[in-house]
């Protein structure tokens, strides 16, 4: 499979892991947007957020949860992110969320 981000969930390719668990890795984004700005995925390959079983969103958002706990950006605020498809602006097609935290964040408010 060509997608980076299996690549990176199979050991294949680098990436700076934030945390992992059975389900799910938190990676650091390599272009980031903000001061604190990482990536949830799911270790099983969905393309987009409609292909993604519902029972898989829980998970990803616990990992939110417990990375913005061991950052310390749970208290201060922090955006979630999920780009879907080509026209929702999403880049990798692996179902991922942006987590986002540190200073004035980019987009509305």
């Amino acid at each position: 499979m060509s997608c980076i981000f299996c690549k990176i969930i199979n050991k294949e390719a680098d990436a700076r892991v934030e945390y992992e668990d059975e389900d799910t890795l938190v990676i650091h984004d390599k272009h980031p947007a903000a001061s604190t700005h990482l990536l949830v995925m799911p270790k099983e390959h969905y393309e987009k957020l409609m292909d993604t079983p519902p029972e898989i969103m829980p998970k990803l958002f616990e990992a939110v949860q417990r990375v913005a706990k061991k950052l310390g950006i749970d208290e201060d605020g922090f955006r979630v992110i999920i780009n879907n498809g080509r026209g929702g602006g999403q880049v990798i097609p692996h179902i991922h969320i942006h987590l986002l935290a540190g200073g004035r964040l980019p987009g509305f408010h």
